[in-house]
């Protein structure tokens, strides 16, 4: 039977999979000889091999171990918007090394719980991510440390030498942003605080906080409002600030979900965004473009931070296979994405 493949194509085991109307992973178990795979199953991912002259990777066998591998991701982030890009990245990974990803939402579930399930799921798992902020719960990281189990954190600010982490400097990304906002001229800036108990919150606090001083500008408490990187929080904290005698000319929220709620009160307010009000948040996600202006952002590559953290994860456990297990601190570039919901302060 003659190759269908057409030249310039790469054929890919994503290829193969839709022709045949498998998944991926089934795919590779076939190419890779496991016995797990019905028999008719096997014979058509056989034949689209054959039509499409499919030729595996050599270069990437050295994660063929990783088809018997369970991956957990488990999250308790309130964003969906968030939760959309982690999903979209581990799910890249998973499928790339063939490895199985099994995801937990632990969000209504109290610190005995946490660590019942963390110690439960670490009998049945390779290896864990795991997203804020989850990344910074010592009971649920201690569990699987002590079981054994690689665990890679994902936008944790801190690094811990007990498990990997993949972040980006959320210090040098908040100052950054605070800096542009001066530059457009604004003098008296609103600040959303994250969730207190991410560490990440901290740092962006402080990035806040020292581009204001390089400015010579006063830090006023006023301007100052505790979020916890959810749209109401978002809504609760615009509302004081836009209450104010003297209002703020910008406000700088510390992620999209808080920012896109403070363009939602200035429009309830007869403010417009970005004549009377400029906004800005923080990570990228749908949320800053599914509101009007769409949002001056960092970007947080949070789809390519959940991929690296598979990756970094599967190298971890051949590592600990081999008997050399070791932790990675990947911090990976951010940017500052201009749009529309900034502008130079309207003068009095």
């Amino acid at each position: 039977m003659k190759s269908i493949r057409r030249k310039g194509h790469a054929v890919t085991i994503d290829t193969v999979a839709a022709h045949a109307g498998v998944s991926p992973m089934t795919v590779s178990r076939v190419v890779n000889g496991l016995s797990t795979v019905r028999e008719a199953t096997r014979e058509r991912v056989l034949r689209a091999v054959e039509e499409l002259g499919y030729r595996p990777n050599l270069a990437a066998s050295s994660l063929a171990a990783a088809q018997n591998t369970c991956i957990a991701l488990i999250y308790t982030n309130p964003s969906s918007a968030y939760l959309r890009e982690l999903l979209v990245g581990a799910l890249s990974g998973t499928s790339r090394a063939a490895a199985q990803l099994v995801i937990a939402n632990w969000d209504t579930l109290k610190a005995d719980a946490l660590r019942d399930a963390a110690r439960l799921l670490a009998k049945s798992v390779a290896g864990v991510i795991l997203p804020p902020p989850l990344c910074e719960s010592k009971p649920v990281v201690t569990e699987f440390v002590r079981a054994g189990i690689p665990v890679v954190s994902i936008a944790s600010g801190q690094f811990s030498r007990e498990i990997s982490c993949v972040r980006i400097d959320d210090f040098q990304a908040s100052r950054e942003m605070t800096a542009y906002l001066i530059a457009q001229g604004h003098a008296r800036i609103g600040y959303i605080k994250g969730n207190p108990d991410q560490t990440a919150s901290a740092h962006r606090f402080k990035g806040f906080q020292e581009a204001l001083a390089e400015a010579g500008l006063p830090q006023d408490g006023d301007l100052v409002q505790q979020g916890y990187f959810t749209y109401r929080s978002g809504l609760e904290a615009a509302e004081k600030l836009l209450t104010l005698d003297r209002r703020p000319t910008a406000i700088f929220a510390s992620n999209d979900d808080m920012a896109a709620a403070v363009v939602s009160v200035a429009h309830r307010r007869g403010l417009g965004v970005p004549r009377d009000l400029s906004v800005v948040g923080f990570d990228n996600t749908s949320a800053a473009t599914t509101v009007w202006p769409e949002l001056t952002t960092i970007q947080q590559p949070v789809a390519s931070m959940a991929d690296t953290a598979i990756d970094i994860l599967l190298r971890t456990i051949r590592r600990q296979e081999k008997g050399a297990p070791a932790t990675v601190n990947h911090v990976m570039p951010h940017a500052l994405i201009t749009r529309d919901s900034v502008a130079p302060p309207r003068r009095a």
